[in-house]
């Protein structure tokens, strides 16, 4: 699976009552297919994933993947502590057409420890998902470099997604360096999009013709009916692309950073609020106009380190940009007024 270009990390909205409110999930997800995206990650960190049932967890990336358009790549944040439980979220995920899944480190480890314990809890879970892994370093929980190179030779780890401010240019350089020998064919469109799982459905029930009708006097009586043609889907033409070890930023700051030093993609938190301000970032450095791109990301920053703080102030810069936040789940405390005010003023420029 190619990744490349911005993906936009889903929060996930509540009601009052702290249920599930998947009407607002669908709607936010209608309005960021409108985006020039590349694709959309469910329950990722700022998605407060720890704070879902496993019910809750499967009813939100099947109303994200119902929601989404087939050109849109889908990656499910499946995280569990235990290898059988993230197994199931990951066949679950695969059913519902997910391109990958998003791990990370299972909080009953830590970084220190025994690295036997985190290869084999990343190669297991490689070896038996249906779909290719994305590793993940967040929330303070970096993956150790070493382990990093070692389990990124397997064909089902297809890349990491990074928003520890830790992982410097260098480290960056360093691990894309150290898997410079890795090299995956993936397939793509003609101008070199990703191919979702659910565009090469698409492809293939179109390719099998046109289904069997009932026709419309059998069902009324009428004796007459107008036939009107059947809206064929075109043929899925692809192409094959090779891709190496595959890094998404997802730290707003270093978003820069992170492309300088090879990164084929971004996936900020704050996209979630303003999906265009951050891919203006993305687009000016593809088209090498650096200066420009210096200037698009000096715009986020002051809003990002205010949106990115918590669940309750990154939900409250979606509202404010028409995307729906609502409130956060408990434990976590909605802004008060002040907090509010000191966001509002910054994020007035900021496109979304």
């Amino acid at each position: 699976m190619l990744l490349e270009g911005l993906y936009i990390p889903l929060t996930t909205p509540f009601h009052p009552d702290g249920r599930l409110n998947l009407h607002k999930l669908a709607s936010n997800i209608d309005r960021y297919s409108k985006t020039p995206a590349a694709g959309l990650i469910v329950l990722s960190p700022c998605g407060e994933p720890t704070l879902l049932s496993d019910d809750e967890t499967r009813e939100t990336l099947r109303t994200a993947a119902q929601s989404a358009p087939p050109e849109k790549v889908l990656v499910a944040g499946i995280s569990r502590d235990s290898v059988r439980a993230t197994l199931a979220l990951a066949d679950f995920a695969s059913k519902q057409n997910y391109d990958a899944a998003l791990i990370g480190i299972p909080s009953v480890l830590t970084e220190e420890a025994n690295s036997r314990q985190l290869l084999t809890y990343f190669q297991i879970i490689a070896d038996r998902s249906p779909i290719p892994i994305i590793l993940l370093c967040a929330n303070g929980r970096t993956i150790p470099i070493e382990a990093i190179v070692e389990v990124a030779a397997h064909p089902q780890i297809i890349g990491l997604l990074n928003s520890d401010p830790k992982q410097s240019e260098s480290s960056i350089a360093d691990i894309l360096a150290r898997t410079a020998t890795v090299h995956r064919g993936v397939t793509v469109t003609p101008t070199f999009a990703a191919v979702t799982s659910r565009m090469a459905i698409a492809a293939t029930a179109a390719s099998n013709g046109p289904v069997a009708l009932i026709s419309v006097g059998s069902l009324t009586g009428a004796a007459t009916a107008v036939a009107e043609p059947l809206t064929m889907f075109p043929p899925l033409r692809t192409r094959t692309k090779t891709v190496g070890f595959q890094i998404i930023a997802a730290h707003t700051p270093q978003i820069l950073v992170g492309l300088r030093a090879g990164v084929s993609a971004i996936a900020p938190a704050f996209a979630a609020c303003a999906p265009q301000a951050c891919f203006e970032v993305f687009a000016a450095w593809k088209d090498d106009d650096q200066s420009l791109a210096e200037e698009k990301q000096s715009r986020l920053l002051q809003a990002a380190a205010l949106a990115e703080v918590a669940p309750a102030s990154l939900k409250f810069a979606c509202d404010l940009n028409g995307y729906f936040g609502g409130l956060p789940r408990l434990p976590h405390l909605p802004l008060k007024g002040a907090q509010r005010a000191a966001l509002e003023l910054p994020m007035k420029p900021v496109r979304n």
